[in-house]
């Protein structure tokens, strides 16, 4: 349904009619001609609708903030001295054809780009706290965390095993939370605080590179660092000596920083002398 996303809209469209999917971030009437900063998950661009088509202009008097919208348009360069360089999408200007409201939007209870929200705000109206930049910054920089830990660990001859959520309760630092069974009245499944005996069968079943990005459940009380439930890299290995894997995990922590932040570890880390 759409050509490309809004924030990826650049000069190599030039001239092209592309069809943008996304929400109104917000509308300015400077004058008779409407601009609308359309937004999706990769950025911002900017629409411009010119009261020449007069159907299109009528729909785009009417939208406001958070609308959801199907634009239809071309790209054309923007007029000198207008340009954005905070914007992949900053030299261009999407001239609007065709608009068409997908779905209306109430005035929303809080502005998007605010960063003084309270945190009981930003969880009562949590789909627009996750349409947020930052948020939105956030989630992408987890999922590219994600991927390129897989990519190194398989590069090294790791394997992503699955393993059981609904388990026997072990001890570790805190206390489990309880799935009640309903095939057994009075008995319970643990959820697992991290798949450690896991690891150890497979450690002992042969499996010798093993890993997961995986949940892990613990019943304790909240601090700054801490919540019920939180992901953990959890990685296991054998045959391998104290040194190999300091190398290894330096080496995934220096690809980490240098494919996601861009920056430069030392190489080897320092070592702390004991």
């Amino acid at each position: 349904m759409r050509t490309t996303y809004c924030g990826l809209v650049s000069d190599t469209l030039l001239g092209q009619t592309i069809t943008l999917m996304g929400w109104a971030h917000r509308r300015r009437d400077h004058g008779g001609v409407i601009f609308i900063d359309l937004r999706d998950r990769e950025g911002l661009v900017q629409v411009v609708c010119d009261p020449d088509r007069a159907d299109m202009f009528k729909i785009a008097a009417d939208v406001r903030n958070e609308f959801c919208l199907r634009v239809v348009g071309r790209v054309r360069a923007r007029p000198a001295g207008t340009e954005n360089a905070n914007l992949t999408s900053g030299k261009v200007e999407v001239l609007c054809l065709e608009i068409e409201v997908l779905n209306p939007s109430i005035t929303p209870p809080f502005q998007l780009d605010d960063d003084n929200l309270s945190e009981t705000t930003r969880l009562t109206h949590r789909v627009l706290d996750l349409r947020r930049p930052s948020m939105q910054r956030n989630m992408m920089l987890r999922y590219r965390v994600a991927m390129e830990v897989r990519k190194f660990l398989d590069a090294n001859g790791f394997i992503d095993i699955e393993t059981p959520m609904l388990t026997k309760a072990t001890p570790e630092g805190a206390r489990d939370y309880l799935v009640p069974g309903r095939t057994h009245a009075g008995k319970f499944f643990a959820l697992p605080q991290s798949p450690q005996i896991f690891k150890q069968l497979l450690m002992i079943g042969g499996f010798e590179r093993y890993y997961q990005i995986v949940r892990c459940f613990r019943d304790e009380d909240l601090r700054a660092d801490r919540q019920p439930e939180f992901t953990q890299i959890d990685v296991e290995t054998s045959f391998l000596s104290q040194e190999q894997i300091m190398v290894l995990m330096e080496g995934l922590v220096r690809e980490l920083f240098h494919k996601v932040m861009k920056l430069s570890l030392p190489d080897p880390f320092p070592r702390l002398s004991y």
